[in-house]
């Protein structure tokens, strides 16, 4: 058992789970290594898979209350946090990953974020063998591309365009530092475990290779359209609870509408599935409504443990 002891984000998520987090890895092709935390131990396994460009640790808020009633993993997609980069980044790769940590840590319900949350999904339709519940927050879905402004279009290839510079002359460092302190602000009041967890975000992208791993993930989701259909047509949803959740605020009023079309439509897909919109909140649920999507996963098990001979 590697208990992370130099691992800033082992440190970090150690001093909010009573119990404390351990790290462990799964070897991929070619020795490339796929990193994920875990805590807890009771139930099914609960799979947190992160937005687009983010890594294990972002799920720090609601991870500690997930913990006391479950087995949890965070892990890190290829080329973010402490996992090694994949040669070839694409859709499959990203989902072949997810499949393979579902066959070492076992049949899990799957919590997924934006982009985590079609990977979710796909993952889902890949192996229901390995899924024993899905939750998405404010998951992304390819038909919402299309509806995105052609100026925040235009405004985010800008951004992710001009990553490495960025990253080159410091100023990325200062945006990733003022994005770890606010998530290290909604974990905790103590000043000490704040610092760790800033401390561990820095960390997380403190490699020139794991910021344009960002900008690869995002442009790959700006592109998946074609193979996500193609996935979705060749495989039957599988018969799991599953509760989708979006948000109120944060995007245009169309953009917003769309989001929520689109995720009643995947909520009926599913024989079990339930949306709901969460009040006053943004595309960030689980650190701006935290109790929300912990109730959604806890709804989830509970679903799960009841079918469990």
């Amino acid at each position: 058992m590697d208990t992370g002891a130099q691992d800033p984000v082992v440190t970090a998520l150690s001093s909010l789970v009573s119990a404390g987090v351990i790290r462990r890895q799964l070897t991929r092709e070619s020795g490339r290594r796929l990193r994920w935390v875990e805590a807890g131990s009771a139930g099914p396994a609960v799979v947190l898979i992160s937005g687009a460009g983010e890594v294990g640790l972002d799920w720090a808020v609601v991870l500690p209350a997930l913990a006391e009633r479950s087995r949890v993993i965070a892990y890190d997609r290829a080329g973010l946090g402490a996992s090694d980069p994949v040669s070839r980044l694409t859709l499959d790769s990203q989902v072949r990953d997810l499949v393979a940590l579902l066959d070492s840590v076992g049949p899990a319900v799957l919590v997924g974020h934006s982009w985590g949350g079609l990977l979710a999904e796909l993952a889902a339709l890949a192996r229901p063998d390995r899924t024993r519940g899905v939750v998405l927050v404010d998951p992304f879905h390819e038909d919402t591309t299309a509806e995105v402004p052609l100026a925040l279009r235009v405004s985010s290839s800008v951004f992710l365009t001009a990553l490495p510079l960025l990253k080159a002359i410091g100023l990325f460092n200062r945006v990733a530092a003022n994005m770890g302190r606010e998530l290290a602000r909604r974990c905790t009041d103590d000043p000490g475990t704040q610092a760790l967890v800033t401390q561990a975000y820095l960390a997380s992208y403190a490699t020139y290779t794991q910021v344009t791993t960002i900008r690869a993930e995002n442009r790959l989701a700006n592109a998946c359209t074609p193979q996500v259909r193609a996935a979705r047509a060749a495989s039957a949803v599988p018969d799991v609870p599953m509760r989708i959740l979006t948000a109120t605020r944060g995007t245009p009023a169309a953009l917003r509408q769309r989001s929520r079309d689109l995720a009643d439509r995947t909520a009926a897909l599913f024989p079990r599935g339930v949306h709901s919109v969460v009040p006053d909140s943004g595309h960030y649920i689980h650190k701006e409504q935290p109790a929300a999507v912990v109730d959604a996963v806890l709804a989830v098990l509970a679903e799960a443990d009841a079918e469990t001979p």
